[in-house]
Parts: structure tokens; C-alpha cells; sequence
């Protein structure tokens, strides 16, 4: 069996791709479940972000698993093979095994060490556990992982400053127009990012924080929080036309913010410009917003364009969580090998307790006292242990190489177990 990760993300893809592939909610529910009834696939966790939608598998026969994989995305993004498969990117074993490890540490984001991929891995990991679709092997991967993401924030500075696709969309506001202070800014969505974005806001000097969301009560929580006012969802139109930032992650899955919708907010304010910063994926706002005048729309490319600016800051600090993940990598792998191991081990002990039970039976018999019985079992148990332990200890150190295997093997042959 082999460990594979198969997906797209926002380096092997253009936006327009990653959207068509995004899951959430119900949908997300039913791909993992869709997965792992596949013959080729034993379990199967799918991660799906404002930056990547990846699929991580335990595959029973790993060919017939990686195109199980290509054709879901194809059949997921409505793509022919050719336009999917130069975007899908692939890794197996200790490859994709170092890949989650840095997807979790935060090497692998828009914001290099940003904080919110961890809450995602985790919450992947829930989904397809409560669906059934995660067994032993995806489930210590995927508690690894979040180990990982954890030691390299607590162990570098990888995280600090900001950490977080929210906070840097408020930064990029911020350093777009010269600072926030006394603008009226539009929360479109109070789901985890549009919580975000309102939080860092709230040190931002901000003349209004005003939020919109779909259900009524969540706004109204998030209003409370950031000292906030809240905009019913069916007056979206005019609280732009009033804003001068809005800021927009609803995870609706559709467009939110239509070209005509705009062009009737920016008719009640000439000569007032807008900025639009998108960060949904699939994206809230039309890209005709962006032939507006007046009007300034930017996304998660403009995002991470951004954001790259920042990266030599944290040069020094990536390379030490880089350290961290091939650490991590390794001790995965030895502790994986030694759980391999394990079944044969159990195996080789119970044929020998089977064994001294026998014997115990057949030489000590039924008229054997209590006390005398008590103690042939005391010697034979000891001794078993001893023998057996040499055996055991190397069984499990070397497993996963080839003398493991051979001595796996000869344990087998010598001893009659399968």
C-alpha cells in the first residue's frame, strides 16, 4: 500500500481552475465518501482551500488509485483530461507524506506560516473520520500533521506578524490606500475569513465596520465582537455603494457581487473610488467589476503577489520549519515502520504462548498444586519473554529495509506464520 496525494493548488494552478475544483460543506461531505468506496483507495481525506483542493489516499494498487484521482478532479472541475492534467500535481509515500507536513506548518501557503491552514488540516482529518473514509494509517498521518504545523509555530517565528490570508487581505488594504483610518469598510461573509478580516480591522483606526452574511444571527455575532453595525444581506447593494473597502469571503460557492450590482453602487457615489478585495474561492465578485471606473478589484492572485513581498523576511525562519518537516518526516517514517511490524511481532508471541500452554499442560497435568503451578508458569513466561525479545526489538528496528524484510521472511518460514 501507498500513501498518495494527488491535487491542485496555487502553484500548479491559475485561479480560474482552482475554483472549479473548490468543495465545501455537503459537497466536500460526499467527495470523500465518493472516494473511498472506490476499489483502488482504502481511505482518503480531501483538503480543500482558498488555496489548494488535494486528496490524500491510501491506495490499495496505486496506479489504478492515481487514476481513480485524475478522474475526479476532471469530473469535479467539468474538465477534459488534457485542460486537468497539467494542473494536477502528484507525490507518494515520503514525498506526500513531506508535502502534508508542510501544507500544515504553513510552508506551502499564500502567507508563508499563516495560522488558518492548521484549523483546515484538522478539520479535513474530523470529515473524513465521521464519514468513515479515514482508518489507522490517514488518521496517525494526519495527527502527525497537526503536530507538525503546531512544533513549527511554537519552535520559529514562521508565524508571527501576519500569519493568515484575513489579516494579510486587511494589510493589503491598508498598504493600497495609505492606511484605514476613518474608511468605511463592507464585511461580505462571517465564516472563519470574514471573522478574520472584521478581527484585524478592529486595529485599524476603521470609521465603520459593517457585515453581511447570509444568516442573520452569525453577522450579528460578528457585529458585537469588532464593535460593528450589521447590514441586512438583501441591502448588499447600497452598503457598498457606501463602503470604501469591502472585503469579501462568503465560501458561497457562486458570484456574490455582480457587475450590475457595482455599477449601480458607484452611480449613487461619483467621484468616490472603491476597493474590492476578494478572497473567496470560488470568487464572490464578477471579474467585470473590474472594467469599472473607479473601482479597484483585487484577489487571491493580487494576494499572493503581495504576500511574496514579505517572503525574505522570513527566509531564515522557513529554512528552520523546513528542518523541523524533514525531522518529522523521518520519525513518521521509523514509527510507521515499526507499527508494520507489529502484527508479525504479535504473531511470533502468541505462537510461542500457544505453545508453552501446551506444554505447561501436558508435563505439569491437573494434579500440579496451585503454588507449583503458579510458578512453572512464572519460569516459562519469563523465559519466553526473554528469548522472544531479541527477535522482537530487531523485527521492529529494521523494518521497512531489506534485511527487515528478509528477517520478517525467515521469522515467517521458520515459525509457520502468515
Amino acid at each position: 500500500m501507498s500513501i498518495v496525494v494527488i491535487g491542485v493548488n496555487h502553484r500548479t494552478s491559475p485561479l480560474a481552475v482552482l475554483e472549479r475544483v473548490a468543495l465545501a460543506g455537503p459537497e466536500l461531505a460526499k467527495a470523500v465518501h465518493s472516494l473511498s468506496v472506490r476499489s483502488n483507495i482504502r481511505e482518503a481525506v480531501v483538503l480543500s482551500t482558498c488555496n489548494r483542493t488535494e486528496v490524500y489516499v491510501v491506495a490499495e494498487r496505486f496506479h489504478g488509485a492515481e487514476a481513480d484521482l485524475r478522474e475526479f478532479f476532471c469530473e469535479l472541475g467539468g474538465l477534459s483530461d488534457e485542460e486537468m492534467h497539467p494542473h494536477l500535481f502528484g507525490k507518494y509515500d515520503e514525498a506526500a507524506i513531506a508535502h502534508l507536513f508542510e501544507v500544515s506548518a504553513g510552508l506551502d501557503s499564500d502567507v508563508l506560516g499563516e495560522h488558518e491552514i492548521l484549523g483546515q488540516v484538522r478539520r479535513a482529518s474530523d470529515l473524513a473520520r465521521s464519514e468513515g473514509s479515514a482508518g489507522s494509517t490517514l488518521n496517525l498521518l494526519f495527527r502527525h500533521a497537526i503536530e507538525v504545523g503546531k512544533r513549527a509555530r511554537t519552535e520559529t517565528a514562521i508565524a508571527r506578524s501576519t500569519a493568515s490570508v484575513s489579516y494579510a487581505a486587511v494589510e493589503m488594504a491598508t498598504d493600497r490606500l495609505g492606511g484605514l483610518d476613518g474608511r468605511r469598510v463592507l464585511v461580505v461573509g462571517a465564516g472563519e475569513m470574514g471573522e478574520g478580516m472584521a478581527v484585524a480591522l478592529s486595529s485599524c483606526n476603521v470609521r465603520e465596520t459593517a457585515v453581511t452574511n447570509r444568516t442573520a444571527a452569525r453577522a450579528q455575532a460578528l457585529a458585537d465582537r469588532v464593535a460593528g453595525r450589521v447590514v441586512p444581506f438583501v441591502d448588499l447593494g447600497m452598503s457598498i455603494a457606501e463602503a470604501d473597502v469591502v472585503l469579501t469571503s462568503t465560501g458561497s460557492g457562486s458570484i456574490v457581487v455582480d457587475i450590475e450590482m457595482v455599477e449601480s453602487a458607484m452611480r449613487l457615489r461619483p467621484q468616490r473610488p472603491l476597493l474590492i478585495i476578494d478572497v473567496a474561492l470560488p470568487r464572490d465578485v464578477d471579474s467585470l467589476v473590474a472594467g469599472l471606473e473607479g473601482v479597484t478589484l483585487l484577489d487571491l492572485d493580487d494576494l499572493r503577489a503581495w504576500a511574496a513581498q514579505g517572503l525574505e523576511q522570513r527566509a531564515v525562519e522557513a529554512d528552520k520549519v523546513r528542518a523541523i518537516v524533514s525531522e518529522e518526516v523521518e520519525r513518521y517514517v521509523v514509527e510507521s515502520m515499526a507499527r508494520q511490524a507489529a502484527p508479525l511481532v504479535s504473531s511470533m508471541h502468541r505462537w510461542a504462548e500457544g505453545l508453552r500452554q501446551s506444554e505447561i499442560d501436558r508435563i505439569v497435568g491437573a494434579n500440579a498444586s496451585d503454588s507449583e503451578r503458579a510458578m512453572v508458569e512464572a519460569v516459562t513466561k519469563a523465559l519466553v519473554a526473554k528469548l522472544l525479545h531479541g527477535p522482537s526489538v530487531r523485527l521492529k528496528d529494521d523494518a521497512g529495509t531489506p534485511r527487515g524484510e528478509r528477517n520478517a521472511a525467515a521469522v515467517r518460514d521458520l515459525f509457520g506464520l502468515q
